[in-house]
């Protein structure tokens, strides 16, 4: 084969492939990006030693998000509770993947596990990044542990999926002001809940939106194990006041409670 049409068909990337060969994350302040360690505040792994990366950009708009700095910037119209609008060169920033790897990699460095944490905004929306980073982190260390956390809309690249160990799966309920139609998509339902790798978590602020947690389980066969409850709040007494009357729904239906220790450990912050 010729030397030019070998190079075309693999690597390098012709030019106009260069653009996607990096990933856009949220900033701990402006121009640092959010790679972090940190205890996993919620849901299977809750607890748990792990190094996060937050990305950028969501293709939701929870009102009561409380990582609003991803994706409600100035000029979007969508509704968010706080009326805040963030400026998006301060708090988007887009790094080379190698470079993502390469910073998970010094982290992990100095921890005795190795459980690397993708969160946003909807990691999704980049998922053939995201493949090629951890690709890249493989190579320099094979033992990581590779949770995504998602709002459940969208399909994983079919390059990342097998890459990834565990799917935290948060399907957005009506009270997040979230169009069914966008955050309800009955066939990704029905997909997570045939994925082992997957378990729901579903926020909660009121008991009313334990109903509709039931109805979803009901009509995509979620088994009540694989689901977690966890109460809307991004500060310690309204959390705690919350799972009080949440633990009696899960004792109920037979789901797991989850906290939301982050909150109680370092309140709502960046990096944490």
């Amino acid at each position: 084969m010729p030397p030019m049409r070998q190079r075309r068909q693999g690597w390098p990337p012709r030019w106009r492939d260069w653009a996607e060969m990096a990933l856009t994350l949220a900033t701990i302040q402006p121009g640092a990006a959010e790679i972090f360690a940190a205890i996993q505040g919620e849901g299977l792994s809750a607890g748990r030693p792990s190094v996060f990366v937050r990305l950028s950009r969501c293709n939701l708009a929870c009102q009561w998000c409380d990582t609003a700095y991803t994706w409600h910037f100035e000029g979007d119209n969508r509704a968010h509770k706080d009326g805040v609008a963030f400026t998006r060169n301060e708090n988007q920033v887009t790094l080379d993947e190698a470079e993502v790897a390469a910073r998970i990699h010094a982290m992990g460095q100095d921890m005795p596990t190795h459980r690397l944490v993708i969160t946003g905004g909807e990691p999704l929306l980049q998922g053939a990044a995201l493949a090629r980073m951890l690709a890249a982190l493989r190579a320099m260390h094979d033992g990581w542990h590779v949770e995504v956390e998602t709002n459940g809309t969208v399909a994983p690249h079919p390059a990342l999926d097998p890459l990834v160990h565990q799917y935290n799966v948060s399907p957005k309920l009506a009270h997040s002001g979230n169009p069914a139609d966008l955050a309800l998509i009955p066939e990704r339902l029905d997909a997570w809940t045939q994925d082992p790798r997957a378990t729901f978590k579903f926020v909660i602020a009121a008991p009313q939106d334990a109903e509709q947690v039931h109805a979803l389980a009901a009509v995509h066969t979620i088994p009540a194990h694989r689901i977690y409850l966890m109460p809307e709040g991004r500060d310690g007494p309204t959390v705690h006041t919350r799972m009080r009357w949440l633990a009696e729904i899960c004792l109920t239906h037979g789901y797991a409670l989850t906290d939301r220790l982050h909150i109680h450990l370092s309140g709502d912050t960046r990096g944490t």
